[in-house]
């Protein structure tokens, strides 16, 4: 693997796109009406999902400039690399494997890294996890009362509750009658006071999600609730206000995912009931580890293994398929043509599901964690604009708030729209069905922005001629149309992998280290420092700028 990123401005595929860029004037009205095989020749598939890629701002030639580029930086030496367990992490030293969370049992050749089995490790934490499901779906594991769990509460942040939750939420359907899951993640002590609230004790099981078991806002969360937990039970006669009946309680209503074994054990969760992953795994990477625990217990085992092969589904096809039907990788390099080439500065995934109302949080975190760095991975800066802000919500209730800037707005803001056929809850209003109706929306903007209308079809319409201007629509926005039969685990590990490599392929070609996260670090290393002004400590308060120390004193004064 070469020391040295390549630097995708000092390509001939990068002059060749700057060159087209200049001569290109974007026209999908044109380009669809001279062109009828547009639209075929766009759409792609991806394992179960259907991918049209036809309402973007490129020609053929673009494309075909793009994979050059692709192939010019070096994508398929540093894919590889991944996939082998090079430590392209460059900053922590470390392989880059969440692909090998969703490796199938007995997959051949192999995978060994740094002389560890890396197959054996991930099928036994899997197993192990599993089992775990099993028993709490069962009924066989329960709280000191004997009761069966009806609430998982999962208490993580970042990576160890975006993913969870997102998909929890996504597979609803699937998830055992009676069984709720929760998450808190933010410190502010309103989030677990609201996650609690009306939780019967004998019936709830904590999940503490830390790999080092000492994250600031987790294990903070992870004592309030242990004291809550010894209170409640305690109000309600089942344990005795004793250590050891305390301790007895915890290790039968918490468990973990960590590695950190010692702390775990401090804690006074039983290290037998922890469930591990490695630092491989990166957090925003790592929903299909043993972070998933909790959603393993919501949809089952079994529904877990097909969540894991949607994933694996899309690792083949990346690694297998050429760069110029290779979904991931086109959608990656559309992504790298709108902000360094056409000036985006965001992206939009509008999701015309419900159930994926928590997916572009989670894109956030993938996406701008990942690749919003400002140097490359050997050290030196970036030569381009990196990274872009990825937003959006679900469905109609976005077109209601900030559709208005898409279509109409000065800013060019590439969408993916994603949709299923079947949704989970097909509903009738009289004759109508709810969910076509639903999609003739998703279908209608998507068609809105590629096409626009012109200032004649608005006169067309009978419009008074002062106001034609603010009707017309420009047209030539670009999107991406997503399409399964159904929002399956297996598809929703499916749509993640496609994020999680459109990612990877950004950030091959900008030349960053898409895997680390020192931007993280700072603000969480200063609130350390800072914590005992805010307690009241003068000489710490004294030690704060000018502006922090007014501040803190500010809210000293309201705090009373």
């Amino acid at each position: 693997m070469p020391t040295q990123p390549i630097d995708p401005t000092t390509t001939s595929a990068w002059q060749a796109l700057t060159e087209h860029h200049a001569a290109l004037t974007p026209d999908l009205r044109g380009w669809f009406a001279a062109d009828a095989a547009r639209a075929q020749r766009l759409s792609l598939p991806l394992a179960d999902l259907h991918v049209d890629l036809s309402k973007n701002l490129v020609t053929d030639e673009t494309l075909a400039l793009l994979v050059q580029l692709a192939e010019q930086v070096g994508l398929t030496d540093r894919l590889q690399a991944m996939l082998r367990g090079e430590h392209i992490n460059v900053t922590e030293d470390r392989a880059v494997l969440h692909t090998a969370l969703r490796r199938p049992a007995g997959a051949s050749p192999a995978l060994v890294v740094d002389g560890q089995d890396v197959d054996g490790d991930v099928q036994a934490e899997l197993a192990k996890v599993a089992a775990f499901a099993d028993k709490v779906r069962s009924g066989e594991w329960t709280g000191v009362t004997g009761e069966r769990v009806k609430t998982v509460v999962n208490i993580g942040i970042g990576g160890s509750d975006l993913g969870p939750v997102m998909a929890y939420e996504a597979l609803k359907p699937y998830v055992l009658e009676g069984l709720e899951v929760r998450f808190v993640s933010n410190i502010d002590p309103t989030d677990l006071a609201q996650k609690v609230e009306g939780l019967d004790p004998t019936t709830t099981l904590f999940i503490v999600a830390s790999k080092t078991f000492g994250t600031l806002e987790t294990l903070t969360n992870a004592r309030l609730a242990r004291t809550w937990l010894w209170e409640q039970l305690a109000a309600a006669g089942a344990i005795a206000d004793t250590d050891e009946a305390r301790t007895a309680a915890v290790a039968q209503h918490f468990v973990a995912v960590s590695t950190a074994l010692d702390k775990v054990a401090a804690f006074g969760i039983d290290p037998a009931n922890a469930f591990g992953f490695w630092d491989w795994v990166g957090g925003r990477y790592s929903v299909d580890s043993a972070i998933g625990t909790s959603l393993a217990i919501a949809i089952g085992p079994d529904g877990f293994r097909d969540f894991l092969a949607g994933f694996h589904a899309v690792d083949e096809h990346v690694a297998t398929t050429p760069f110029a039907q290779n979904v991931p990788v086109l959608m990656g390099l559309l992504n790298i043509w709108y902000v360094n080439f056409l000036g985006a500065h965001t992206h939009a995934v509008l999701p015309y599901a419900q159930s994926l109302h928590r997916f572009a949080a989670y894109l956030q975190q993938l996406t701008m964690e990942s690749n919003g760095k400002s140097v490359r991975w050997d050290g030196t800066p970036v030569t381009t604009d990196t990274g872009e802000v990825f937003w959006g919500e679900p469905g109609t209730n976005g077109q209601h708030a900030f559709y208005q800037l898409i279509h109409q707005g000065t800013r060019l803001i590439p969408a993916d729209f994603i949709a299923v056929a079947n949704p989970a809850h097909p509903l009738k209003d009289g004759e109508t069905d709810v969910h076509a109706l639903f999609l003739a929306n998703f279908f209608a903007q998507t068609k809105a922005l590629a096409f626009g209308k012109t200032a004649d079809e608005v006169r067309a319409e009978g419009t008074a001629e002062e106001i034609v201007p603010a009707r017309v629509f420009s047209g030539n926005r670009p999107t991406t149309s997503i399409l399964a039969s159904s929002l399956t685990p297996s598809v929703l590990g499916q749509l993640i992998a496609l994020y999680e490599h459109i990612t990877f392929v950004q950030g091959v070609v900008w030349g960053i280290d898409s895997f680390d996260q020192w931007g993280v670090e700072l603000g969480k290393k200063l609130a350390m420092e800072i914590a005992p002004a805010v307690e009241g400590d003068a000489a710490a308060l004294d030690a704060q700028d000018p502006s922090t120390r007014a501040l803190i004193a500010k809210y000293l004064e309201l705090r009373g």
